[in-house]
């Protein structure tokens, strides 16, 4: 096992011979996605997809979270840059939407917001048993993310996303299994391992033959992913801000339930 450094100390990166470990590491912060963590995520894989040794890349994440979402924190008082260049969620998901090597998700615990709309993108996702997954943003006030308005329903059916994305309610590891958003559920000391080893199987195959199998895959549905992402991101925007994000955030803040019973429906 080789240990590559990560200067953003946000993310530990791992080689486990042609298998890349990526680990989510904010366990303080439930490992929610701030700048710098969506940064170190972009900047892992798009050198893992780079890397003439890698076949196949692992995520997880260290402590009782895989991630909690969009640090709602950040999300009030964004980062400012100075280099000029883009940061963020949008130059994450478009690396992350096109990712050319096999991909998989080890749910170490419950996955909010972008802990759930990045495991679509994934080839593989296996849960702990005691982790959950909540599409929280309709109770935000807001609308989805990360091209799940067509991903979530290709992945899980109509039925199942709309019930996750319109009741914001919460997907245990036996639910997520049974409706094909996660492919395998482990016992919590085992999940890492199980990972490992479907990922090692994967990374024995020729990478140039997983590279030209996902891209054909991509090919089938990358344009339409990133179509439903240019709709989502301006709804998503023209939401923020509104009354019933501003009643969610006032009710976050409170720690109570928010009431969307008398806002206007538009």
């Amino acid at each position: 096992m080789g240990a590559r450094p990560e200067g953003d100390r946000v993310l530990r990166v791992e080689d486990r011979g042609r298998v890349r470990l990526l680990t989510l590491d904010r366990p303080d912060a439930l490992n929610a996605f701030d700048d710098a963590l969506y940064d170190a995520v972009r900047d892992a894989l798009a050198d893992a997809a780079g890397a003439p040794s890698v076949a196949c890349v692992v995520i997880t994440g260290a402590g009782r979270a895989f991630s909690a979402g969009q640090d709602l924190g950040e999300l009030g008082e964004p980062r400012v840059h100075d280099d000029g260049a883009p940061h963020g969620f949008g130059p994450f998901i478009e690396v992350v939407e096109s990712f050319p090597k096999p991909l998989v998700a080890a749910v170490n615990g419950l996955g909010v917001g972008i802990g759930l709309t990045i495991l679509p993108h994934c080839d593989l996702v296996l849960m702990s048993e005691g982790a959950r997954l909540r599409a929280p943003f309709v109770r935000l006030g807001v609308t989805v993310e990360a091209g799940n308005s067509l991903l979530l329903p290709q992945r899980v059916g109509w039925q199942e996303a709309a019930h996750a994305l319109f009741t914001s309610e919460w997907i245990d590891a036996r639910q997520a299994e049974a409706i094909g958003l996660a492919w395998k559920v482990c016992a919590p000391e085992a999940l890492l391992d199980e990972a490992l080893a479907v990922a090692q199987k994967i990374a024995a195959m020729p990478i140039a033959s997983l590279v030209a199998t996902k891209r054909l895959m991509l090919d089938a549905r990358l344009d339409a992913v990133r179509a439903a992402r240019l709709r989502e991101g301006p709804t998503f925007a023209g939401l923020v801000g509104g009354p019933a994000n501003r009643e969610a955030m006032r009710a976050f803040r409170e720690k109570r339930d928010p009431d969307f019973t008398r806002l206007p429906a538009e």
